[in-house]
């Protein structure tokens, strides 16, 4: 965030400060509206065409899909659909969806409103990059890849307006989950259609007054850089059990800003809290400071087309030159741990290999045998990163680590969020900032996103065996040994060609007024905003 724009935030904060000096958090509390810090400005509200984590929340009160979650237990629990059946091979979902489900406009939301939803979002001109999402069903891939032009084939079935059949290539275990990730969600169709052609991104459809969503919440404002507000939908299926009034979203990318606004009462939540403001936290306010694991990687990417980096050995060099547990300790406050892996150890009883260690000798005999020894002759390295300081602590302890241990000079490159994901989607960049959190509880969530041609793939890098590995062989395992062995191979090629630096695992880290409830946390840190609510304090 610039200057300019952190200083518009906290100017922000004051002149919206109701009268008679009450704060926001104050206010809010009082009316139900949540004021909640969401990290920076949105590339957008589309279900279909958005990928960051700013935007998932957005649209997890704005949209439905056919199941929800438990904000405790992340098991699947009714949402459009109220009740389904499963084949006894597991091959076949039908669901049955509510009569009494709307959209935001009062108009019933059918089974084909589903169907033509995941059509628009398998159609290759939307670009949308979690297409992949809905690869379990029959044909999709091949739908979406184009090596099949009839939708009709896919394995989406309307039975009737509020029966949906779908038919999966094979058992997933995971598949409910899948149900309430955002490229599973319904879109309007005619609205859709109103403002441009399905295959249109970012069009004029969900701009305020334009927008029209099914969740327990609906668009009203959208101020570039300042908020975007929500308010109750009183057509919602469920109105009459959500609390909250509605929801302000801050695009707070400065996390001393953020810190600040929380301090003074103006945010209920935020979305991070700078490092070294955790033991502060610790020490004084403890009930207002959240650290608990997460189902998250963060990571490095590596753009595999740029000369030097096209070399696995440069790229596994850079790997081992990194001392993840100094990084950890005195740069992270040793709140998240150490990653080997893409996939985070344990997920659903998952273990990865770990292929490679702190080994700056290592590393140096890597760089020189890739023709660069002691760093002499690699082409020009630039760390690409996001907004945001905790990033820019960790690219220059990376900076440095790499000039130490290989003698490499690196610059660093910032960024704001959407001219930083443009640069990723085009490749510009050569080593950039990333971070995946898993979409549902399975390894697939973090390896299906390498196949060749992903739309999260934003590395250059392709291997086929790979691909068959994620796309057919594993999906047609029976066993969940069988699968785990499956995923060990395949991030065994991923950890061996190193198309990404694993760094560490996440933990959530935030801070939550007390006035908030029904906000417990959990692997996925996905909250259900139907079910949080405000008390004032006694």
């Amino acid at each position: 965030m610039t200057v300019f724009r952190a200083l518009l935030v906290i100017t922000l904060s004051v002149m919206t400060a109701c009268s008679g000096g009450e704060r926001r958090v104050e206010q809010g509390t009082r009316d139900g509206i949540l004021h909640f810090g969401n990290g920076t400005e949105p590339q957008g509200v589309d279900p279909h065409t958005t990928t960051g984590v700013p935007e998932h929340h957005i649209e997890q009160a704005l949209f439905e899909g056919l199941v929800g979650k438990d904000p405790e237990t992340l098991a699947p629990v009714p949402g459009v659909a109220d009740r389904w059946e499963i084949s006894a091979d597991g091959r076949v979902y039908r669901f049955h969806l509510r009569e009494n489900a709307r959209w935001s406009n009062g108009e019933a939301i059918t089974a084909e409103d589903f169907r033509w939803s995941w059509w628009r979002g398998l159609q290759p001109a939307l670009g949308n990059e979690y297409a992949y999402m809905l690869y379990p069903i029959r044909n999709a891939e091949a739908y979406a890849t184009g090596k099949l032009t009839d939708f009709s084939q896919v394995g989406v079935r309307v039975i009737d307006p509020h029966t949906l059949e779908i038919e999966l290539t094979a058992p997933t275990p995971y598949f409910m989950q899948l149900l309430d990730h955002e490229s599973m969600f319904p879109v309007p169709r005619k609205v859709i259609e109103k403002f441009g052609t399905p295959v249109d991104r970012f069009s004029q459809w969900t701009r305020p007054g334009n927008m029209v969503s099914n969740g327990p919440f609906r668009l009203t404002e959208w101020k570039l850089y300042k908020y975007v507000r929500l308010e109750k939908n009183p057509y919602y299926w469920d109105a009459a059990n959500v609390k909250l009034n509605g929801i302000v979203f801050y695009p707070t990318e400065n996390t001393i800003t953020e810190e600040r606004l929380f301090r003074s009462q103006q945010l209920h939540v935020t979305s991070s809290i700078p490092l070294d403001k955790i033991p502060v936290y610790r020490a004084d306010r403890p009930d207002e400071l959240r650290v608990d694991p997460y189902l998250g990687s963060y990571y490095y990417m590596i753009n595999v087309k740029r000369p030097g980096l096209n070399d696995a050995r440069v790229r596994r060099a850079l790997a081992m030159a990194i001392d993840r547990d100094s990084l950890i300790k005195n740069v992270l406050d040793g709140v998240n741990f150490p990653a080997y892996s893409m996939t985070p150890p344990g997920t659903a009883g998952y273990q990865p290999p770990i292929l490679f260690k702190f080994d700056p000798e290592g590393a140096r005999k890597l760089l020189a045998d890739a023709g660069y020894p002691g760093g002499k002759g690699l082409p020009k390295i630039e760390i690409l990163y996001n907004t945001n300081e905790a990033h820019r602590k960790i690219a220059v302890a990376l900076q440095q680590m790499w000039k130490t241990n290989l003698n490499i000079d690196v610059t660093m490159l910032n960024q704001e969020w959407k001219v930083y994901l443009d640069s990723r989607d085009s490749l510009d960049y050569s080593v950039a900032r990333a971070a995946w959190i898993g979409d549902y509880v399975d390894p697939d969530t973090f390896l299906n996103m390498w196949i060749t041609g992903g739309g999260n793939n934003d590395t250059g890098w392709s291997n086929a065996e790979y691909d068959d590995l994620i796309l057919h062989k594993i999906p047609a395992m029976h066993t969940q040994e069988e699968r785990f062995a499956g995923f060990t191979r395949a991030e065994t090629i991923l950890m061996q060609e190193m198309p990404i630096i694993p760094i560490y695992i996440y933990s959530t880290k935030y801070l939550i007024h007390p006035s908030v409830k029904g906000m417990p946390t959990n692997l996925l840190d996905y909250y259900a905003f139907k079910h949080i609510h405000l008390e004032p304090e006694t």
